[in-house]
C-alpha cells in the first residue's frame, strides 16, 4: 500500500496568492514531542502547519485498524479560536455558511467562512457551548481567520482570542472506536445525527471533551484535553484496544471518505457549492458574508465544477496537484491520492461536470480517472 501523496511546494501560476506568502516554520504537535523522547527513530511529517507522527507500525496495518477495529491519532494539528461576548451568536451567524443562532448549546456544525464575493477563506467546525462559541480549525487558518474576523467586528461585543495553546487532541476511528470508549467509561449515543456532540468525560485521571464526529466510512471521535495530559490519555487509548496511527494512515482515510481539506483540495478562489459539502451551508438562516452569491448560485441550480472522488487507473500521479484532461484540453485537477489495498488508488479534486455528464474519457499524467458517485465499499468497514 503506497503512502498518500500530499503537494509540493506551490506553483506561483496555480496557487492562490494567499498561499504563496512565506508560511511559519511548522510547530511541533505535543504528541509528536512527547514521543520522540521515547521513539528517536519517529518520522515527523509537516501537516495544517505542525509537524505529526508520518507513521508508526507500517500503513497498511495502521488502515486496517481504522476500517476494521479502532486507531488513535493526532489531532494536534487542529487549532481553536475562542469568540466571546454579548453579540457572539448574532454576529458569528453572520460570518459562516452554516446556522450558528439555532445551534444546540453542546453540538457543532462544519461552516465556511467566505469573502463578500462568495470565495472559501477558510472552514471551520463552530461549536456553541454555555458561555461561549469555539471555532475548530486547521492549525495553519488560525492567522488568517483570525485577521478575517476580526476586520467584521466593528461596534459588536465580541471578543476573539486564539485559545490552540490550552488544548490538544486525538483522534479515535474505526468500527471498534465506540467500544474502547466504552471500556473506559463512556457510551457513545446510539443515534447518527449531522451535527458533532460535546460530552464531557474522564479517560482514566484525565478530563476530556469528547466530540462524537461527523464521518463518512467508519465511527470517529475526537478527544480534546490540556496538552500536559497527552501521553497519559494516548496510551490509555491504546491500552483500550486502539492502535497508534500516522498522518499516511489518516490522510488515506480522508481520501476514502472523499472529505476535502483546506489548503490542499480547497482554496480561496473555490466556491462553496462546488466542493458538494453541502452540510456546510444553512439556506433558512439570515444574512451572512458572501450569502448573496450562494444564493444566486442556488437559484440558478448549477455550478460548472465540482469536488469529487476518482478511481484512477494507473500509475500514482508524479505530482500534485496534477491536471485532469479530456484529449489535450485541461478539465480539472487532483489535489489528493491515496492507494489502499481494498479500494485501488483513489484521487480527489475538481472537474467540470459537463465532462462527467457526457462520460468523456479523463486522464491523467500516468492514467485514467473516473468520477466516482460515492465512496467504495469497504468489506468489514461500518459507519454505525
Amino acid at each position: 500500500m503506497s503512502q498518500p501523496q500530499t503537494p509540493p511546494i506551490a506553483d506561483p501560476i496555480t496557487t492562490p496568492a494567499a498561499a504563496q506568502q512565506a508560511r511559519p516554520s511548522p510547530v511541533v504537535s505535543h504528541l509528536l514531542a512527547a514521543l520522540q523522547p521515547q521513539q528517536a527513530l519517529l518520522e515527523a511529517a509537516p501537516h495544517c502547519g505542525t509537524l505529526t507522527p508520518r507513521v508508526f507500525d507500517g500503513l497498511a496495518g495502521e488502515m486496517d485498524s481504522l476500517l476494521h477495529s479502532a486507531g488513535v491519532s493526532d489531532l494536534g494539528w487542529r487549532g481553536k479560536i475562542l469568540v466571546t461576548g454579548g453579540d457572539r451568536l448574532r454576529w458569528l451567524n453572520g460570518m459562516v455558511s452554516n446556522t450558528v443562532q439555532s445551534l444546540p448549546e453542546g453540538e457543532g456544525n462544519y461552516s465556511f467562512l467566505l469573502s463578500v464575493q462568495g470565495r472559501i477563506q477558510g472552514d471551520c467546525y463552530v461549536y456553541r457551548r454555555s458561555a461561549d462559541l469555539l471555532l475548530d480549525t486547521g492549525f495553519d487558518q488560525i492567522p488568517a481567520l483570525m485577521r478575517h474576523l476580526d476586520h467584521f467586528i466593528i461596534m459588536d461585543d465580541v471578543e476573539l482570542a486564539d485559545v490552540s495553546h490550552q488544548w490538544t487532541a486525538l483522534s479515535l476511528a474505526g468500527p471498534g472506536a465506540p467500544r474502547v470508549l466504552a471500556t473506559l467509561g463512556f457510551s457513545p449515543s446510539a443515534s447518527s445525527v449531522e451535527n458533532a456532540r460535546m460530552s464531557a468525560a474522564r479517560i482514566g485521571e484525565v478530563p476530556c471533551t469528547i466530540i462524537e464526529a461527523y464521518h463518512v466510512v467508519v465511527p470517529r471521535f475526537e478527544l480534546w484535553f490540556a496538552p500536559e495530559h497527552v501521553l497519559a490519555v494516548w496510551e490509555t487509548l491504546q491500552a483500550a484496544g486502539a492502535t497508534p496511527c500516522g498522518l499516511e494512515a489518516v490522510e488515506a482515510l480522508r481520501v476514502l471518505e472523499a472529505t476535502p481539506l483546506y489548503g490542499i483540495d480547497l482554496n480561496d478562489r473555490d466556491l462553496p457549492q462546488e466542493t458538494a459539502q453541502t452540510r456546510a451551508l444553512n439556506f433558512s438562516k439570515g444574512c451572512y458574508l458572501g450569502q448573496e452569491i450562494v444564493e444566486r448560485i442556488r437559484s440558478r441550480g448549477k455550478v460548472n465544477r465540482q469536488f469529487r472522488q476518482f478511481a484512477l487507473l494507473g500509475a500514482p500521479p508524479p505530482q500534485l496537484p496534477i491536471d485532469l484532461l479530456n484529449g489535450e484540453q485541461s478539465v480539472g485537477r487532483i489535489t489528493s491520492t491515496a492507494s489502499l489495498s481494498s479500494a485501488g488508488l483513489l484521487g480527489l479534486g475538481f472537474i467540470r461536470i459537463e465532462v462527467v455528464e457526457r462520460n468523456a474519457e479523463i486522464t491523467y499524467d500516468g492514467g485514467v480517472a473516473t468520477a466516482l458517485a460515492a465512496p467504495p465499499g469497504i468489506p468489514g468497514a461500518s459507519s454505525s
